[in-house]
């Protein structure tokens, strides 16, 4: 089927030149437009060796003037969900009146980021003449967390996507890709200019439980007081005030939400940034989160499993079908963590069926990441078991 903004497809053979040459140019004839803005490619760890032939190879004869990815063992390709040794993904994207600029850095780069005005200089892309960015990067030679920081120091409010590359495990090797390069370190990263915007669906797999607290009282990552009271005698509240078979679901499930915009009346799924509960004391009332929450907070608990990772994506997909109304979506990159898919779910293809569901029919590609990246507020996070999306849209209506 042609569609004039995006295609994608999924090659499952192994490297054979001759056939992907065949397969790149049946996808570019696919495309019903003029030209080709952007290509994204994502491409399983058995291709390592081939990795440069192959990506030259698409960008030849699918005529791509700029291509980006990385590595992952499982892929997505439309409303398919493949994974494990899963080949090769290839999306090809229109944007009218849109450009996109592309960048590698690396960890040498981070330890100099903190200087004032940094990143800009060397990306040469000042935050207003800017509307977002997709980033793929290696998770084991990079400080995604110290880089993340920079970035959003320079480029907040501006949405930062994407995911950290996967590779073979346990070997701590992945690839990121631009044009017919491949880097084993550092990330690519993708600036959107002009008409085309990002829009950012980030579902971190959670129902809020309980009500809304304000922190009291913390010492690093440790709250000690909610709404002046024991953090631990809230939690206790929280999971005995829930119903008996929710209480089933949430043992063992049970996340910490934290609000990012405090300048919110009421607040709702997708205003909290979730972390783990790493641990509880009822002798001293504290309970320890993966995060450093501040006096003042608002936090809520929160429940993950698969009936409430499919209510939270649900809901937020529907919220961005309203929210971008009347505007064209021209397609959209799915990061999905490693933790989703069949292992959590018990069903193939979750996610981007629910993705094309809701917004489709949508030229989409992905993969399963080592940890994925998108905003809560007006910053960008690193997150785990989450379904972060790329949205490709117009930028005005």
């Amino acid at each position: 089927m042609q569609n004039e903004f995006a295609v994608s497809s999924h090659w499952k053979g192994a490297f054979d030149p001759e056939r992907l040459r065949e397969w790149a140019e049946a996808l570019r004839g696919r495309l019903d437009a003029p030209l080709v803005t952007l290509g994204l490619v994502f491409v399983a760890p058995k291709f390592f060796e081939d990795a440069e032939e192959l990506l030259e190879i698409l960008r030849v004869h699918a005529r791509i003037p700029l291509l980006a990815g990385c590595s992952s063992p499982s892929l997505i390709a439309g409303g398919d969900e493949i994974e494990d040794n899963a080949g090769v993904v290839l999306g090809l994207y229109y944007f009218p009146g849109g450009t996109v600029k592309a960048e590698h850095f690396t960890q040498e780069q981070v330890e100099d980021g903190e200087l004032p005005g940094y990143w800009p200089r060397v990306t040469e892309v000042e935050p207003e003449a800017c509307n977002g960015w997709l980033v793929f990067a290696d998770p084991f030679h990079l400080d995604a967390e110290r880089w993340l920081r920079q970035w959003n120091h320079a480029y907040a409010p501006l949405p930062i996507i994407g995911g950290l590359a996967t590779g073979e495990h346990p070997t701590p090797r992945t690839q990121v890709y631009l044009n017919a390069e491949v880097f084993e370190t550092g990330g690519v990263a993708l600036s959107f200019h002009g008409e085309v915007a990002l829009e950012s669906m980030i579902s971190q797999g959670c129902t809020p439980i309980g009500e809304t607290w304000t922190i009291t009282k913390t010492d690093r990552n440790f709250i000690h007081a909610i709404g002046g009271r024991p953090a631990y005698a809230v939690l206790n509240e929280t999971f005995n005030n829930l119903p008996k078979r929710e209480q089933t679901k949430a043992r063992g499930n049970i996340f910490v939400g934290l609000v990012i915009n405090e300048y919110r009346e009421e607040f709702h799924r997708g205003d909290f940034l979730v972390r783990n509960l790493l641990g509880a004391d009822p002798a001293h009332g504290s309970i320890a989160v993966g995060a450093l929450p501040r006096i003042g907070q608002t936090v809520q608990f929160q429940r993950r499993d698969a009936a409430a990772a499919t209510e939270d994506m649900n809901e937020l997909l529907e919220r961005a079908r309203t929210r971008l109304a009347g505007r064209t979506i021209y397609g959209g990159c799915l990061c999905s963590c490693n933790g989703r898919g069949e292992r959590l779910f018990g069903g193939a293809s979750h996610d981007a069926g629910l993705v094309q569901e809701r917004l489709g029919p949508l030229g989409l590609t992905g993969f399963f990441c080592n940890g994925e990246i998108g905003p809560v507020g007006d910053k960008s996070f690193l997150h785990g078991y989450t379904a972060s999306l790329a949205l490709f849209v117009q930028k005005s209506a």
